[in-house]
């Protein structure tokens, strides 16, 4: 007799396995889609009618089977294969692939949703965003370039528009300092007098006289200094308002920095003496090997000026009467007061070494760092440092002296590096500005070795001048590098992942984004290479996971079963047909 349940089974059969091929299409239809997963169906057999539930053993007769006849398929659920899909480079910084189980997160509206598709770009706000423009999240960097844990924001990466520069903190000289040369013995000693042979002296009267048998002392006033040109003594040669100008003396072969001192009506000999110190950048290291000072000494019974330079050839003082002039207010050139006359040049090996430094603003400075032997031991040579800058604010370019010594190998036994300070006041800089000058370095530190002459040059230094962002990448940590035109490198960022306990639970929203699901689990944000979070790929896209081959036969699969499901219907419809024609 022919039976309707027939139908409805074979009707089951053929609307599970219509939802077979949907599935299967839409896989196909993903096979291109970026990080797309596929799915497969489950199918789970209906309700069965139960004829017998069947009998156990008796003590006479064997048990018996249930007796049932099922009703039909019903699709149980898909199941998302959230299995890795192979990783194909694209060259482009902002492609992101992950090597693992993690979820970019990305913000859509109010909401936080999650994708596995690193198809990134930046927007007309330097957001790194998806196709669809949705933000991806990650952990931002303050104003220091230090990474900011344990919140998300939006990513940026301002292209062309980012700015920075960078205080130097180090630099590493390397060369040999010549162990064979002469030690030093003297520095170069200059003669200043009024006019030839004749010192300064004062004015008849002055305010302050000198005492004893001088002719002049310190606390002499320069405009009490008398003019030589005037043998009644009434006419001072300085006034105030006007200026002495050191331009164009010349230490160790290379310009002195112009500097200039203004006279007023306290402006002493001591003051001036002190001037031209600091305008010639001579460092206080005591007695010369030769019994004199450096500094500017003066004669008070001859009236005579002495400048007494550091020792090293690298240090010598070359000063001219046209190097020192008196200007007045309106700066026009009065006189060159000071008649010179250089009495012994510098000595002793040394080389000067100039090198750049940055200050917080990027300003390049010009620091040099002249190095003089000063002895040889039985243990070593000595030898000792000198540090100027033309750059630092103060009057006086030096910066800092001291020795340093090396053992009977040419090894360098002092450990600690040179600590440089350089005044930046009034610049907007950070001041003083500090760095150190770090003369070791393994086999390129610095060696005291004879050879022909001294050689040492600056082999590496940190900071920068001014410079914008000019490119990016994405390190396998999810860190943003920004590359910036001053060469530094630094972060922007770092893309943070999501995980799930159950990665199958999440519901699907399309765009290839997914929300968390109720069987999901809640998201634990981490770094990528953290909690099986994966590592991104940087420059990278994730390809679906799609098996054509699979699918194929999942369509054959489909095909068989709803035609079969549809054989059924046409068997029953036939065995209704004989039934009629027995009626009639």
């Amino acid at each position: 007799m022919a039976s309707t349940q027939a139908l409805f089974t074979a009707y089951s059969g053929l609307d599970a396995h219509s939802r077979f091929i949907d599935v299967a299409g839409n896989n196909i239809a993903n096979v291109n889609t970026t990080a797309f997963k596929g799915s497969r169906v489950e199918f789970a057999d209906l309700l069965y009618r139960n004829i017998s539930i069947g009998e156990e053993p008796g003590a006479f007769t064997g048990g018996t089977n249930p007796m049932q006849i099922g009703t039909g398929v019903r699709v149980a659920g898909t199941l998302r294969d959230f299995g890795a899909g192979a990783i194909s480079s694209t060259g482009i910084p902002s492609d992101l692939a992950i090597d693992g189980s993690g979820f970019f997160v990305v913000q859509r509206g109010e909401d936080q949703m999650f994708t596995r598709d690193g198809g990134f770009r930046l927007d007309a706000e330097n957001n790194l965003v998806t196709v669809d423009g949705d933000r991806l999240l990650g952990a931002s960097v303050d104003d220091e370039f230090e990474i900011q844990e344990g919140s998300l924001g939006e990513l940026q990466v301002p292209i062309g528009q980012l700015t920075i520069a960078e205080s130097t903190s180090i630099v590493r000289l390397s060369g040999n300092l010549n162990a064979g040369g002469e030690a030093a013995t003297r520095g170069a000693r200059v003669r200043l007098g009024a006019d030839g042979d004749v010192g300064f002296g004062l004015i008849n009267n002055p305010s302050v006289p000198p005492a004893g048998g001088n002719v002049i002392e310190l606390t002499s006033l320069l405009s009490e200094i008398a003019d030589p040109d005037d043998l009644s003594g009434d006419t001072a040669m300085f006034a105030n308002g006007q200026a002495i100008e050191v331009r164009g003396a010349r230490k160790g072969g290379s310009n002195v920095v112009p500097s200039s001192f203004l006279i007023d009506a306290a402006s002493t000999v001591r003051d001036l003496l002190d001037f031209f110190t600091d305008a010639m950048a001579i460092q206080d290291t005591g007695v010369n090997p030769d019994g004199n000072t450096p500094g500017t000494r003066l004669n008070s019974q001859t009236g005579r000026i002495f400048v007494n330079g550091n020792t090293g050839i690298a240090s010598d003082l070359e000063i001219e009467n046209t190097d020192l002039r008196l200007v007045n207010p309106d700066g026009s050139i009065a006189r060159f007061p000071f008649s010179t006359e250089r009495l012994q040049q510098a000595d002793g090996e040394s080389v000067r070494s100039s090198l750049v430094a940055f200050d917080s603003l990027g300003t390049p400075l010009d620091v040099d760092a002249t190095f003089v032997l000063e002895s040889k031991q039985d243990t070593g040579t000595s030898w000792r440092y000198f540090v100027e800058s033309a750059d630092d604010t103060d009057l006086n370019k030096a910066v800092t002296t001291g020795t340093i010594e090396f053992d009977n190998f040419g090894l360098l036994r002092t450990t600690d590096a040179i600590n440089v300070n350089i005044d930046r006041a009034g610049t907007g800089a950070a001041s003083p500005m500090g760095f150190e000058l770090s003369l070791l370095g393994g086999e390129n530190g610095v060696s005291s070795l004879t050879d022909i002459e001294s050689n040492v040059a600056s082999t590496f230094r940190d900071g920068a001048g001014i410079g914008t962002l000019e490119d990016y990448t994405i390190d396998r940590d999810g860190t943003v590098l920004g590359a910036f035109s001053n060469t530094l490198i630094r972060p922007l960022g770092r893309v943070n992942l999501a995980t799930f306990r159950n990665p199958a639970g999440l519901v699907g929203e399309g765009s290839n984004l997914f929300r968390a699901g109720g069987n999901s689990g809640e998201p634990v944000i981490s770094n990528p290479g953290d909690l099986g979070a994966g590592q991104i790929v940087g420059g990278s896209l994730e390809l679906s996971n799609v098996d054509l081959g699979k699918e194929f036969i999942n369509l054959i699969l489909a095909s068989t079963g709803y035609s079969a499901s549809s054989r059924v219907i046409q068997t029953a419809d036939q065995l209704f047909d004989q039934l009629m024609a027995v009626a009639r």
